[in-house]
């Protein structure tokens, strides 16, 4: 019988053969538990060279880094460095733990020290901010992602969206009958700033100009 790990490089070559079939199916599937998306880790199933992460207890390609987003990704936190105060660090695409999901955010916010979290990775009543920089990725990020951030009660979610050249700055997460949604949106356009206030604090603006390849 055909082992985990062998099962997950058929299933990583097929996919890269027809990414239509990484699609979620019609059909009932069964979604593997932030626990068991470590355990696969933990025996080396899962290594950094599988480019994954663990959404709404499915395992999710990630888009590869082109040389726009890495620019932006580190323009932005050299730009949140600037205004940090004390108390808030800043990390860029390192794991998050949700209760479906572990994703790697392209920005956070995070609330105390890193040695805080030497034995488990920040949640969501850790975070002040999370951020994606969105090229390929914008449907998702839109979408799943804006979703689960929102489940979790992240209060403030950003999208720098490359190809419009916009910011999208969400806040004010809530659950209603639809699901979980943020009520507020506001669009910063190129030449514009946004203001950045975390858990009550203003800690100074972002001209989107200036993150922006």
């Amino acid at each position: 019988m055909m082992g985990v790990s062998g099962l997950w490089e058929i299933a990583m070559s097929t996919t890269a053969l027809n990414p239509q079939l990484f699609a979620v199916p019609s059909e009932p599937i069964w979604r593997l538990s932030v626990a068991q998306y470590r355990q696969m880790v933990s025996a080396g199933i899962l290594t950094e060279a599988d480019r994954v992460e663990l959404l709404d207890g499915l395992l999710t390609l990630k888009m590869p880094k082109n040389p726009p987003h890495r620019l932006a990704t580190k323009l932005l936190r050299t730009a949140f460095e600037a205004i940090a105060p004390d108390g808030w660090y800043i990390d860029s695409q390192e794991p998050i733990t949700l209760a479906t999901s572990e994703p790697e955010p392209d920005l956070t916010v995070v609330r105390g020290d890193p040695r805080d979290y030497r034995d488990r990775h920040p949640g969501a009543a850790d975070l002040g901010l999370v951020v994606e920089i969105a090229d390929a990725t914008l449907e998702r990020d839109r979408g799943l992602k804006k979703r689960l951030y929102a489940e979790a009660a992240i209060p403030l979610y950003w999208i720098v969206s490359l190809p419009d050249r916009q910011l999208f700055c969400y806040s004010e997460p809530v659950m209603t009958a639809a699901g979980a949604d943020y009520q507020v949106c506001e669009m910063v356009p190129v030449g514009g700033r946004a203001i950045v206030a975390i858990a009550g604090q203003v800690w100074g603006e972002i001209e989107l100009s200036a993150i922006l390849p």
